[in-house]
């Protein structure tokens, strides 16, 4: 799988295999793959689906309750909390794959489900563990707590797993680590190290509810919709009922507003005179005496006298003469300048 569709796609070998185990006898522990969210979902057939509903779904199935659910992955990008019901706690370890955990990773494990064991002595509610197919992963970890924790023998744990989960675990490092490695320490386990967070999801999406509810629920949602759509051949808007012309009222009679009517004969109007000193539509009209009394013609501008020469050559203190005369350049000076022009280098 290249890793593009790897990033945002469904999980290589995820199809393979199957989505929940039975709970391990004896213990609180039920393992299953990682639920998906609903973009991913959407990738899949309808028989393929598996999403934190559908968890709750083959759980209730079986007449038992998910309480926690235990995440080994080592990504976010499967789910978030906005995809987990309100009714589930959620624990996220980060493990990677392929090695064996380490003992800080193992001892966060067993802090996560004593502290839920603790504050649930009153129920049955079983604690959920998964990995990206939950066998690997999950399958150590609820092991190696089985074989420290409650001295179940290493064999015997690992077929107890391997029996519920429906698939056998096929890391053989894990599997010679459990055999035949030591056992960690319990030192620090009753400590919390992390608070459970709870899931965000209120509502059920529609795309995963069962094929008969939600055919169900789509019938009664057109049933009880304000809205029908018309019948073939009909002129009736498809988002608007049909008119009830039972309760509306009669039309009002029909009128041409652009019909002319003769006017009546005691209609007195008549059109308003002209006024005498009215400019529109009298050809015959003067200025009267106030507006030939009020007017005033503008004043004319000054003389101004003509331009002369010598205003600027009186002004400067030299005479006419010279002034008019245009300056020439000394014959000399360009052999000058080139003497001195010599003197540089270039």
């Amino acid at each position: 799988m290249s890793r593009s569709a790897k990033k945002n796609g469904i999980p290589d070998r995820w199809l393979d295999y199957s989505p929940v185990g039975r709970r391990l006898r004896g213990t609180r522990f039920i393992a299953f793959k990682v639920p998906l969210k609903q973009s991913l979902n959407r990738q899949l057939p309808r028989s393929d689906v598996f999403g934190p509903w559908e968890l709750l779904d083959a759980v209730s199935s079986e007449e038992e309750e998910l309480g926690l659910i235990i995440d080994l992955t080592f990504t976010t990008r499967y789910y978030r909390l906005e995809d987990i019901p309100r009714s589930l706690l959620c624990v996220k370890i980060f493990t990677r794959g392929h090695e064996v955990p380490s003992d800080d990773t193992i001892l966060s494990f067993k802090r996560a489900v004593c502290s839920f064991l603790r504050e649930n002595k009153e129920n049955d509610k079983l604690i959920g563990v998964h990995c990206t197919h939950g066998l690997n992963r999950t399958g150590y970890l609820i092991c190696r707590y089985l074989i420290d924790v409650d001295r179940m023998d290493p064999r015997e744990a690992v077929q107890l797993f391997n029996s519920s989960r429906g698939h056998a675990i096929e890391r053989q490092n894990y599997l010679h680590d459990l055999q035949h490695g030591r056992m960690r320490s319990n030192e620090g386990m009753e400590e919390v190290e992390q608070e459970p967070m709870r899931g965000q999801a209120v509502h059920r999406p529609l795309s995963s509810l069962p094929s008969d509810d939600c055919d169900q629920k789509r019938h009664a949602h057109a049933q009880n919709s304000r809205y029908h759509r018309p019948t073939r051949g009909g002129n009736v808007h498809r988002h608007h009922r049909p008119p009830q012309h039972d309760f509306l009222p009669p039309p009002p009679p029909s009128l041409n507003p652009y019909r002319w009517t003769r006017p009546q004969a005691d209609n007195q109007w008549r059109r308003p005179p002209h006024l005498e000193d009215s400019r529109v539509g009298n050809p015959q009209w003067r200025p009267g005496a106030a507006t030939l009394d009020t007017w005033r013609a503008p004043p004319p501008p000054p003389i101004l006298p003509h331009y002369s020469p010598r205003w600027t050559a009186e002004g400067c203190g030299v005479p006419e003469e010279e002034w008019a005369r245009p300056k020439m350049r000394h014959r000399d000076s360009r052999h000058t300048h080139r003497g001195r022009a010599s003197g540089y280098d270039y």
